[in-house]
């Protein structure tokens, strides 16, 4: 079945293009999502009167999707959880848990855009991706710390600082 897409499509096209697919899926899921239209002369004459409305549309769509990413790139979300014996966690942090913390700080996203290969089961600091769009991707810090202690920053960059300033000193003082 051909169709022309009315919308950017994962993993099939873009705005405007001409694809095959097959019947069901066009029939059943793209056509009355809006996503598209059946490829027929009399539909690609519609297509080009409406295409301007579309881009612009989709425009909008990438815009917002661009201003969501600069907010969750500056975010840093921390997740306080329980831990057992040798700071276990019980259970692991999820996307779920992800997106609630999100919700918590005034950001809404739909916790399907998380991408977390594997749940998170330790303490520590990590970097979750989040895809918005096709186009556009960002990254989330995210904080798993043990319930009722105060957020740590990461101290890695501290002990070279430190053998830096003694080197410094040492050079000083001969």
């Amino acid at each position: 079945m051909q169709i022309i897409l009315r919308a950017d499509v994962d993993n099939l096209g873009r705005l405007g293009d001409v694809v095959k697919v097959k019947p069901g899926y066009g029939r059943n899921y793209l056509i009355p999502q809006g996503y598209a239209m059946p490829a027929t002369k009399a539909n690609m004459n519609v297509f080009e009167n409406e295409r301007k409305k579309l881009e612009a549309r989709m425009q909008k769509i990438r815009q917002a999707a661009q201003s969501l990413a600069d907010r969750i790139n500056a975010a840093h979300v921390i997740i306080p959880v329980r831990v057992g014996e040798n700071e276990k966690l019980y259970g692991s942090v999820t996307t779920t848990n992800i997106g609630d913390a999100l919700t918590e700080m005034g950001i809404e996203l739909d916790r399907r855009k998380i991408v977390l290969e594997n749940p998170i089961r330790a303490l520590g600091d990590y970097t979750v991706e989040v895809k918005l769009h096709h186009d556009i991707s960002c990254s989330l810090k995210v904080s798993v710390i043990k319930h009722g202690t105060e957020y740590q920053p990461s101290t890695q960059n501290e002990p070279e600082q430190s053998q830096e300033n003694t080197e410094q000193e040492t050079a000083k003082s001969e």
